[in-house]
């Protein structure tokens, strides 16, 4: 079963700095969350999305991630230089998971499957219900004129 939207024309994603860049060769063949206590670690988040292709659809584009072996069945890949979680790796399976929100189009995929439910925090079933703003507002609420960032950005962003 497909989980990509077939209107992503090419599956690149990366880090914030831009130090590590990465192609997928071809669309993600699944997509999950997973809220283990690791995952929540590994991301300093309350879970991690991923999309998953055959190790050898991966290629790595600009640099080369760092490695972390976080347990005896995994190894995470993230830049040493701005800290980016880049892949999750079961060591034993024939494929990688890149971070969903890594990838360049992260609308383009949409996770099919939870795992490690164990460890969902209580308040996340009840995030559509708090007070929303866009950037902008936030913005001019505190009277932010400008954000200079020092993201690399592959595509064009409007503010």
């Amino acid at each position: 079963m497909t989980v990509i939207k077939q209107d992503a024309a090419e599956w690149t994603g990366g880090c914030q700095c831009g130090a590590v860049r990465y192609q997928l060769l071809t669309p993600p063949e699944h997509a999950c969350i997973c809220h283990c206590r690791m995952c929540q670690r590994a991301s300093g988040q309350p879970f991690m999305a991923f999309a998953s292709v055959k190790r050898e659809n991966l290629r790595w584009t600009r640099g080369h991630p760092s490695t972390f072996v976080s347990s005896n069945v995994a190894e995470r890949n993230f830049c040493n230089v701005c800290g980016t979680p880049l892949t999750y790796n079961r060591v034993e399976s024939g494929s990688i998971a890149v971070t969903i929100g890594s990838l360049d189009a992260p609308e383009a995929v949409r996770p099919i499957e939870q795992f490690g439910i164990e460890s969902e925090l209580s308040w996340i079933s009840g995030l559509r219900a708090l007070p929303a703003k866009r950037t902008e507002d936030w913005k001019r609420e505190y009277s932010i004129l400008h954000i200079d960032s020092h993201q690399y950005l592959p595509v064009e962003v409007i503010e």
